[in-house]
């Protein structure tokens, strides 16, 4: 293939990748804004069993336990 033919090729392929524009920014929806809450402090010190329970969300935790700090790292806990 000659070159000329080569760096045609090349060029068409660069238009069409600019064409097709960047990456889009996902737009996030209420449901997911509340699932990622702030992870706050624990109202009182949990049990040291919950410690080797670590948890990274809110959506970690069972029932209407929410995932807070505590001086063992993130556990859950009943927020009542």
């Amino acid at each position: 293939m000659p070159p000329q033919a080569l760096l045609t090729v090349l060029l068409l392929c660069m238009l069409l990748l600019q064409a097709q524009g960047g990456p889009r920014e996902r737009t996030r929806t209420v449901e997911e804004e509340e699932l990622e809450e702030e992870i706050k402090l624990c109202k009182r010190p949990p049990p040291m069993y919950l410690c080797h329970r670590p948890c990274e969300s809110h959506r970690n935790c069972q029932a209407n336990n929410k995932c807070c700090a505590s001086f063992c790292g993130n556990v859950c806990l009943s927020p009542h």
